[in-house]
């Protein structure tokens, strides 16, 4: 688990000269503006966790939101799921890392639980290996949320620098509060200084968090460092009515220190965030041992081991044993005129909806038709 402190310097990583070397190499092959996807990337860069699991962290602070649907202002209700959705990028490994791309039919399974006795579920599914696509489903049936998202992940080559398009989209619902439903998009990752300098991880370009029901948007333009001028980690945004463009609030910071949010006709800035002193709630997960096969974290407990280890020569072997695996089992499904079937989510137009339709409006049902759901074994 990441630590909850973060500093501008756990961006950045010094590259051994061989290690550079190997990049340089693969990147070779590509020309600018060239997919990523398809290139096997070398074990040194890897953070040892699926990003069915790195998705896991934007759940990490259940106080922002828990409560929210009991606000009776809509606008601070608004303020609440911003400030949750920005509460989630300061947790990253050190340096410049990304997570394992999950294999067609991967699944990773949590739950949390709360001070007050209420409950969360969370499962993820990798329902497209190419293009690559994780859809996942959160929910809190005694706190009245659910988030529905997919993540679709778009790497590019751009000379010095690598860009992953954070494409996809978020839905946090309240479910005491019919069609209020947020729509969130997230910013892209750039990775700087992969063939000469120091490697950093920087977040760029806009978000948007919207409520068409509330009438408000918030554009959230997350800021990259300039050659010459501004700091790391610097994000700027304003919440406002989407009919009027009238301002309400500004926020302003750094995603991984401190934010603060300033009400519109009020002098002084207040704190929004602060990724220093927030409290990460630790998640649960089944054993390895107890887990299925196709499990994140069981599946690849061989790769995460050695990657703990420092075993890069070990770490390549059992990587490529998995997605050896994955292409043999899709070649077959080829030679069979098979298709892979999903197991929790089914397309819906450019997303994916849950395929547990009918939820109780009832939280103690609802809680029991989600477990089932989620955690019953696979046939």
């Amino acid at each position: 688990m990441a630590e909850p402190n973060s500093h501008d310097n756990d961006d950045t990583e010094i590259v051994e000269e061989g290690n550079r070397s190997i990049l340089m190499d693969i990147i070779s092959q590509l020309s600018k503006g060239g997919d990523l996807h398809r290139i096997t990337l070398p074990t040194f860069v890897l953070e040892p966790r699926s990003m069915l699991e790195r998705i896991t962290d934007f759940m990490s602070h259940p106080e922002i939101i828990n409560n929210a649907n009991q606000l009776q202002d809509p606008v601070e209700r608004f303020v609440a799921v911003t400030r949750y959705f920005l509460s989630g990028w300061h947790i990253k490994p050190k340096g410049v890392k990304k997570p394992y791309n999950p294999i067609l039919g991967e699944v990773f399974r949590s739950r949390w639980a709360f001070d007050d006795n209420t409950e969360a579920f969370y499962v993820a599914e990798q329902v497209s290996h190419h293009p690559p696509i994780s859809a996942y489903y959160y929910a809190s049936p005694e706190n009245n949320l659910t988030i529905l998202g997919d993540l679709k992940p778009k790497s590019k080559f751009l000379g010095n620098s690598a860009a992953t398009l954070m494409q996809g989209e978020i839905k946090v619902s309240f479910t005491n509060r019919p069609r209020e439903d947020y729509f969130i998009t997230m910013p892209n990752v750039y990775a700087r200084g992969i063939l000469f300098g120091t490697m950093l991880m920087e977040l760029g370009d806009v978000a948007t968090v919207k409520c068409p029901t509330l009438d408000l948007v918030c554009n959230l333009d997350f800021k990259v460092k300039g050659y010459f001028t501004g700091t790391y980690n610097n994000i700027s945004g304003k919440i406002k009515s989407i009919s009027t463009g009238e301002v309400l609030y500004e926020i302003s910071g750094k995603w991984s220190d401190e934010l603060f949010i300033t009400k519109k006709g009020d002098q002084g800035k207040v704190p929004y965030f602060d990724a220093k002193t927030a409290r990460i709630h630790p998640k649960i997960v089944a054993p390895e041992a107890e887990q299925e096969e196709g499990e994140s974290r069981r599946l690849w407990s061989k790769l995460t081991a050695a990657l703990k280890a420092n075993n890069q020569t070990l770490a390549t072997a059992e990587k490529s044993k998995v997605e050896d695996a994955q292409r043999a089992k899709s070649k077959l499904r080829q030679e069979r005129g098979e298709v892979h079937p999903l197991r929790y989510f089914e397309p819906n137009g450019d997303g994916f909806d849950l395929k547990l339709k009918n939820i109780s409006s009832d939280p103690q049902e609802a809680k029991k038709q989600i477990i089932d759901f989620i955690f019953s074994p696979s046939n």
